[in-house]
């Protein structure tokens, strides 16, 4: 479950947060119908991340895709490093799995962070955008004030990892403008939120591994239920303007993912970036795409109140 606004987190825990969640919340889905691709090659791809908060080095993070036509699997994990992680031990896993339609359609999510003291898991399981099954371990605790999460609230979305995945339109370029404008529905086990895409510029980017040009998207949060709208950072991010991510196309698919994801805190800019883009074709990816999700190994992201 991510760490959004409405859950205070310790600061250990709200480091791997944005880790996993700036990753996940800010990622980016096709919300539009559109025909059937063709068949593509087996594909993967892993993204290896820096984390920097206000400057400051706190961690990494790591993407591994994997795509064989529609079908798609994605491992997301985040962990803090020097001096923070040797105090708090923090660590986060996520997995989803699911088919590319019109958008990411996950069938089975799980997601979890460990900190030295606590940890909570999720586990999901959708049919065709619709959550059948949700369990968090421990349950949340019910302060009384948070908006209803309802059975609508759950239909129609997609989980935070399987929200990276932008498939991108039937036609026209990878980096099309339009490829940013999208409204991602994001449930994360306790909280329905949305992540409003726009478009702002297309630039060009060299990193180890990828060299061509990325759509600078603007993102915007909109809460929707299992919040709690009288918390001040329910409040400061539904009023942040100062949030963005860069999307790559993933060579050999119709798919982008994040390059870098920037989004201002009330402690400072979180920047989560690639230092290294590997994409390779192969047997391999096809089975890695079509084999279940297993559970995350670690506890979850986001604490109790």
């Amino acid at each position: 479950m991510c760490a959004t606004p409405s859950i205070p987190v310790k600061p250990a825990r709200q480091r791997i947060a944005a880790a996993l969640c700036l990753l996940a919340a800010a990622g980016t889905g096709a919300a539009e119908a559109r025909p059937r691709a063709p068949k593509a090659a087996p594909a993967s791809v892993t993204v290896d991340y820096g984390v920097v908060l206000a400057g400051l080095p706190i961690g990494t993070a790591h993407l591994s895709g994997a795509f064989e036509g529609q079908r798609y699997r994605v491992d997301v994990s985040a962990t803090l490093t020097g001096l923070v992680g040797a105090i708090t031990g923090g660590m986060g896993s996520a997995r989803s799995s699911g088919v590319l339609s019109a958008g990411p359609q996950p069938s089975t999510f799980s997601i979890a962070t460990r900190t030295s003291n606590s940890g909570i898991a999720v586990r999901m399981a959708l049919a065709r955008g619709n959550v059948t099954q949700s369990e968090v371990t421990p349950p949340l605790i019910d302060m009384g004030d948070r908006v209803p999460v309802t059975a609508a609230n759950k239909r129609g979305v997609m989980d935070p990892a399987s929200a990276l995945l932008m498939p991108a339109r039937a036609t026209g370029e990878l980096t099309d403008p339009e490829n940013c404008n999208r409204t991602l529905p994001v449930f994360d086990g306790a909280t329905r939120f949305n992540v409003v895409l726009s478009y702002a510029e297309t630039r060009a980017v060299e990193k180890p591994g990828y060299s061509g040009p990325v759509l600078v998207c603007n993102a915007r949060y909109q809460a929707i239920a299992g919040h709690r709208p009288d918390r001040p950072g329910v409040r400061f991010m539904e009023e942040n303007r100062d949030m963005s991510v860069w999307l790559a196309p993933v060579e050999g698919t119709r798919v982008l993912l994040p390059m870098r994801i920037s989004v201002r805190t009330t402690i400072g800019t979180n920047i989560i970036e690639a230092t290294r883009w590997t994409r390779a074709a192969s047997s391999t990816a096809a089975a890695t795409a079509a084999a279940p999700a297993e559970p995350a190994a670690v506890a979850s992201l986001a604490g109790q109140d």
